[in-house]
């Protein structure tokens, strides 16, 4: 049977045919007319919203949370490293488990699950319960991430799935801009409990808007049997591709970077360059344009010199930002002045790189999306998850530990697609 993606209305309905197995079958998305696409860019963005609000949204509360708590600096980030660990284990479960049952029924279990678990943290009366807690919102936040992501490979391949998901950044990207915004105004009433109330209530509304308005994508006759040797031999068919795992390896080193300031820059802004928690939510959305304005402009990058290049320009622009943050750090220049200018490098670095990599990834795996999407999401999540305590550790009163970890994971990427980038690049992307 045909796979419905959207509803425009009940009396008209857009068909959607069975995905394309070869490059020269032109892919289901291609049948969507212009106003269907961009439908189909405002559902998934949204969707795609709801992990850097989970994420960012209490980054300003962070110290206040662990004043409430009686705990440790180190132990309030914990709790965004349960939320990565969960996000980043539940894609192994969700991944294969989405290419046996369809994209729809995860996005809606994961979506009520992230009800629930806003809920316990809300109510959580120690650190212990909230860990928990944002433990299983991670868990929920990776279903809903890997069925988006395979959801987009049902339909796009290539240099269109790459334009796809830069389209998708510019309301992804409007997340980590409004977040903290969002976050420090509630903050001026509210406790860091409220944060998860309002978290809870976005989830709700979502989970509502996905059941109405996006269906499935993945007909029965190209799903995966649920069972042990179905999963066993999907995971072999994926892990033995090693430009896979080099691409894999590069998104994480992305991820790292990203969540080494994610992690510690409510800390840095906060305690060593005196932010209040209202001005650190405007700093930390204007890091966050960025990352927005640079996504817009990748589909020309990518068109003109493919995705595997883009990649690379991104993971440069990434390094340069950070080794001069770090320069400036060393030499204690400049303040927050020398800190937010070589960090939005970075976070425009991270608007090319972010898109780029997994479109180049799932690109090898069409016939495994599901599978393909929770290795890489994992990988980078579970990279996400260990940074974030190591960031904590290595807190000397200065803004040093950001650019360290910046530089060597951009520093190891690119040292990757140095010796991956020819092959890659010798693969179609049309």
């Amino acid at each position: 049977p045909d796979v419905v993606l959207h509803r425009p209305s009940r009396r008209e309905e857009s068909p959607v045919t069975s995905p394309a197995t070869s490059a020269s079958t032109p892919s289901p998305g291609e049948a969507l007319s212009r106003p269907q696409y961009r439908h189909l860019v405002v559902v998934l963005g949204i969707l795609g919203a709801l992990g850097p609000m989970t994420i960012d949204t209490y980054l300003p509360a962070l110290p206040r949370l662990a004043q409430s708590l009686d705990a440790s600096d180190s132990q309030a980030q914990l709790t965004l490293s349960a939320m990565l660990f969960g996000m980043g284990f539940g894609q192994l479960v969700f991944g294969p488990l989405s290419d046996a049952v369809g994209r729809r029924r995860p996005l809606l279990a994961g979506l009520a699950c992230h009800v629930i678990a806003s809920v316990i943290c809300g109510l959580a009366p120690t650190i212990g319960v909230l860990l928990a807690g944002r433990l299983v919102q991670g868990l929920a936040a990776s279903a809903i991430a890997v069925a988006s992501q395979a959801l987009i490979r049902d339909l796009f391949r290539g240099l269109r799935a790459a334009e796809l998901l830069s389209r998708l950044a510019l309301i992804t990207g409007m997340a980590p801009i409004l977040a903290p915004l969002v976050g420090s105004g509630l903050l001026t009433f509210t406790s860091w409990r409220g944060v998860f109330g309002l978290l809870g209530v976005a989830a709700m509304l979502i989970l509502v808007m996905t059941r109405s308005e996006l269906a499935e994508s993945l007909p029965p006759e190209r799903r995966i049997p649920a069972t042990f040797a179905g999963t066993v031999t999907a995971y072999r068919q994926v892990l033995s591709d090693k430009l896979f795992l080099a691409v894999v390896f590069v998104a994480a080193m992305v991820f790292t970077s990203l969540f080494a300031y994610v992690s510690g820059s409510s800390f840095v802004m906060q305690n060593v360059f005196g932010l209040s928690p209202q001005w650190f939510g405007v700093a930390f959305a204007s890091m966050s344009i960025g990352l927005s304005l640079s996504s817009q402009f990748n589909p020309r990058i990518v068109r003109k010199v493919g995705p595997v290049r883009g990649l690379m320009a991104g993971l440069l622009l990434m390094f340069v930002g950070g080794l001069v943050m770090l320069v400036l750090a060393e030499m204690r220049f400049g303040g927050i002045a020398g800190f937010l200018p070589p960090m939005f490098l970075v976070m425009m670095g991270l608007g090319i790189s972010l898109p780029n990599a997994p479109a180049v990834a799932l690109h090898r795996h069409g016939e495994a999306a599901g599978t393909a999407a929770a290795l890489l999401g994992a990988a980078q999540f579970a990279m996400a998850s260990v940074v974030t305590p190591v960031v904590g550790a290595m807190a000397d009163g200065t803004s040093r530990p950001i650019p360290i970890v910046i530089l060597s994971a951009t520093g190891l990427a690119i040292v990757v697609m140095l010796f991956a980038g020819r092959r890659l690049r010798a693969e179609s992307y049309d």
